[in-house]
């Protein structure tokens, strides 16, 4: 199914704007030439075969779309198809509130970023936790505190947004778990996480580039009626979230969303810019 429909507004509005150049050029060059009669009906068909090739066209590339980069106060954002492992710069991996390392497919599944980070970097996930847990400026009484897991087991909690440095990964509480350790968020947590979590990479970016994925286009639950969210609003969400907070990225430095193959056709990156340039997002 295409992304974007054949009548889409945003279509519509590039067809039109360039309907509007080619009449204007064509108001013009017939002041000083005059057609023929005999011509003018075979030169209407094609002028109309042309226009209709040229909204299929906008509406094929609108649909095909594979980047889109942004300027959000100032800041580069670029929206691209790819891996984060892959990417330059720093790359956020979201983890769970307790930084879990224990990938077993029931707490951390091996699929999520989690999970593939853990397997990929660390042959012992003990010595993450044990990194974790030696870092007093991220176990500090403001970031973290203990709180019940199970019925009278206690475990070290961290502030949803709060992010721990590994490197060039940034390692960021993300989700919370229930009882039955699936990790669900509310709206409102998704939010504030969000807006915490900008303010956290504005502090440790250190003019470098930021790669993030969509949060919670994985395996996140949200409650409170918002299951099933469509990843394009996630984007959105994100952009928004990102314009609002006082984050901004110096030259040379840019943010970057990656978005998995499999998730790729779930996006329309083409009504992003003038969303943003609107002040719809």
């Amino acid at each position: 199914m295409k992304k974007i429909k054949f009548m889409d507004h945003r279509v519509r509005k590039v067809f039109l704007r360039f309907l509007g150049v080619i009449s204007t050029f064509l108001s013009l060059v017939l002041i000083f030439i005059e057609i023929p009669d005999y011509c003018k009906l075979y030169l209407g068909i094609l002028f109309g075969v042309i226009l209709v090739i040229t909204y299929i066209g906008i509406w094929v590339y609108a649909n095909m779309k594979a980047s889109a980069s942004l300027k959000i106060g100032g800041t580069t954002v670029e929206i691209i198809r790819g891996d984060i492992f892959t990417q330059d710069g720093l790359k956020v991996i979201p983890f769970n509130e307790y930084f879990d390392t224990v990938v077993d497919d029931k707490i951390i599944s091996k699929k999520s970023l989690h999970g593939k980070f853990i397997q990929k970097y660390y042959t012992k996930p003990s010595d993450l936790k044990q990194k974790i847990e030696d870092d007093p400026d991220f176990n500090n009484d403001e970031n973290s505190c203990m709180k019940e897991r199970y019925k009278g087991v206690y475990q070290k909690s961290y502030q949803l947004g709060s992010t721990f440095v590994d490197g060039d990964f940034i390692l960021t509480a993300f989700s919370k778990f229930n009882e039955k350790n699936e990790a669900r968020l509310s709206m409102s947590e998704y939010i504030n996480f969000l807006l915490i979590f900008w303010n956290e990479i504005n502090r440790v970016y250190s003019l470098e580039n930021v790669s993030v994925p969509i949060f919670g286009a994985g395996i996140t639950r949200f409650s409170n009626g918002f299951n099933n969210i469509p990843i394009n609003e996630l984007l959105n969400i994100m952009l928004w979230t990102f314009r609002i907070s006082e984050t901004r990225f110096k030259y040379p430095a840019k943010l970057r969303i990656i978005i998995y193959k499999d998730q790729f056709d779930e996006i329309d990156l083409f009504g992003l810019k003038g969303e943003i340039n609107d002040g719809s997002l």
